[in-house]
């Protein structure tokens, strides 16, 4: 972290012109994360119609391998982009402070 400032990291929801990842120091409020935020609601609308548009397909005897072909290459990019969206809102979560006392996630508690 540079001196001075505080604030979280951010995984963008976009690429560098190479295809590598972009990152974002800061605390969340600026404009390039407002301007992530939505790159990333549009993304999230956007496979949410796919995953309509596909649940159509699949009923429709008359599709072509063609047509599902393209859906699957379509459901890709979707499915990258939905993941790069939950690494980088998992990375922005607070590490929980565990008890050691009633742990009901422990399997051995026999909770």
């Amino acid at each position: 972290m540079i001196s001075g400032q505080t604030g979280t990291v951010r995984l963008l929801p976009w690429s560098g012109p190479e295809g590598n990842p972009c990152y974002l120091l800061g605390d969340g409020t600026g404009y390039v994360s407002r301007a992530a935020d939505d790159v990333e609601s549009v993304q999230l609308d956007m496979a949410a119609e796919l995953l309509d548009h596909a649940a159509d397909m699949l009923a429709d005897r008359k599709v072509t391998p063609a047509q599902l072909g393209f859906l699957v290459a379509r459901m890709a990019e979707a499915l990258r982009d939905i993941h790069r969206i939950a690494e980088s809102r998992g990375a922005r979560l607070p590490v929980p402070a565990y008890d050691d006392g009633d742990d009901i996630d422990d399997p051995a508690s026999g909770a």
